[in-house]
């Protein structure tokens, strides 16, 4: 059975195309420990039935789908969204330490 995650905050990039603009996705646990996981371990997740994935925004739940852009890259969005992942966007940046210096590192290679 899947676990259910709501995604809280995610990992931004400037890049223009839909399957690019998100490089990981965060939330807290039941336990109130963090988790997260990049784009591409969100989607095989949610393609082998390990999680599922929401957002809660303005008082409204938006379950998480995998989409897939005109050159059959893969990406998230909810399924709100019309191409490009704007409930997941509109989500604040994650402040964990650890997507701060892989977005540095990232951005620096």
């Amino acid at each position: 059975m899947a676990r259910y995650l709501r995604i809280r905050h995610v990992v931004k990039t400037d890049r223009p195309s839909a399957h690019e603009r998100i490089q990981a996705i965060c939330g807290i646990k039941p336990d109130r420990s963090h988790w997260s996981l990049t784009q591409d371990e969100a989607i095989s997740q949610v393609e082998d039935g390990t999680s599922m994935f929401y957002v809660e925004r303005a008082g409204r739940r938006f379950d998480v789908i995998v989409s897939m852009d005109l050159h059959a890259r893969k990406y998230l969005k909810t399924v709100a969204d019309r191409e490009q992942p704007d409930e997941l966007l509109y989500l604040p940046n994650c402040q964990n330490l650890a997507h701060e210096i892989r977005s540095r590192s990232a951005a620096a290679g």
